[in-house]
């Protein structure tokens, strides 16, 4: 029979292993599925990790849809690793697209480019001010984080619908809830004539390094995470747990706003109802498939992203519902949760024992 034994200590073999344990699980269950719905499995294999990397149009749109997931990744890397817990990132990344839109209408023939660098900032401070929102709840009433943060998503949701079918609906767009196409002007500089790739993919990879110096290369990352985990400890040191409660969900907001930003002064071009696409709840699972690394996560953001896209094309191509990339997100994140097991605890095989 089997059962699990405690580890003496947890093992550093299985904290890497795991994630792609729980990919190779994922991939099997996801054969299984295709086979259930009556579809070829190995077709339906190749639409979510061969068609997103088949040529360089393909890499590109991969890069366009990692960007945000990368960014929020990072912010929620510092709230979790604070003991803060940040479920709210996507009405953050709402907020900060809200108000970057409002920026990026506000723009006309004689604007320059600068107005892209305050479309960015107007970003990051939308999504700091949502999730400052949290940050006082939880300071001065002890509100539950996770709570406030996730009921917040869905006021950020109403405030965005209200302004497309209202006073930000175009007059000229045919009575769909939508602004009007943001001018040239306004629109995030590209990398690559003919390609939707964004300096946004460039701003992600340099967050990535500098949380990595922040957090393990400075003493203020050392006191950010200890101040969140042992509140006591941090006192008796001198670091203040207070700090690292709003340093965690100002860093956090910002980068989820920065994302929003991007996104509608890039891919998007306007701001719809369709913004909230769920960027901010997947870069959860981004950040702990990632082991809340910088490095890891920018693996783990590519694979979430080949998880979108291919859902996208199962719905065109295998006549399958677009419900099928939750499905494979949320497959990933409970085959993670379930091998993340063996870093504390070994499998035994043992006899039973006799009557």
């Amino acid at each position: 029979m089997l059962r699990l034994e405690a580890r003496p200590e947890y093992s550093r073999v299985w904290s890497i292993a795991s994630p792609l344990l729980a990919l190779v699980l994922t991939v099997v269950i996801g054969v299984l599925l295709f086979a259930a719905l009556g579809k070829d499995p190995v077709r339906g294999l190749q639409v979510f990790f061969w068609e997103p990397v088949k040529s360089a149009y393909a890499i590109g749109e991969l890069t366009v849809k990692a960007t945000p997931l990368l960014l929020i990744a990072l912010g929620l890397a510092v709230c979790f690793r604070s003991n803060v817990w940040n479920i709210g990132a996507e009405g953050q990344f709402v907020l900060g697209a809200i108000l970057a839109g409002g920026v990026a209408l506000m723009a006309d023939k004689g604007t320059g480019r600068w107005i892209v660098l305050v479309i960015l900032l107007a970003g990051v401070a939308g999504g700091m001010l949502w999730a400052s929102i949290t940050a006082f709840l939880r300071d001065r009433f002890n509100a539950n984080e996770i709570l406030v943060s996730l009921m917040l998503v869905y006021v950020a949701e109403q405030l965005l619908f209200w302004l497309v079918f209202g006073p930000w609906k175009d007059p000229a767009g045919y009575n769909f809830p939508q602004t009007k196409n943001f001018d040239a002007v306004t629109q995030i500089p590209r990398l690559m004539q003919g390609s939707r790739v964004s300096i946004g993919i460039v701003i992600a990879l340099v967050g990535a390094v500098l949380l990595w110096v922040f957090l393990f290369r400075t003493r203020a990352g050392f006191a950010q995470q200890v101040g969140g985990l042992a509140p006591a400890a941090a006192r008796y040191a001198g670091f203040s747990s207070r700090r690292a409660l709003w340093t965690a969900l100002l860093v956090s907001g910002g980068c989820a706003g920065l994302a929003g930003a991007l996104e509608v002064a890039g891919p998007i071009g306007q701001l719809t109802p369709y913004v909230p696409a769920g960027y901010g709840f997947a870069a959860i699972i981004v950040a702990f498939v990632g082991r809340l690394h910088p490095l890891g996560m920018v693996f783990s953001a590519v694979l979430m992203s080949m998880f979108y896209i291919g859902g996208e094309l199962a719905q065109s191509r295998l006549g399958l519902p677009k419900s099928l990339t939750g499905v494979f997100q949320g497959l990933l994140l409970f085959t993670l949760l379930a091998c993340d097991t063996l870093i504390a605890y070994r499998v035994r095989f043992t006899r039973k024992a006799a009557a």
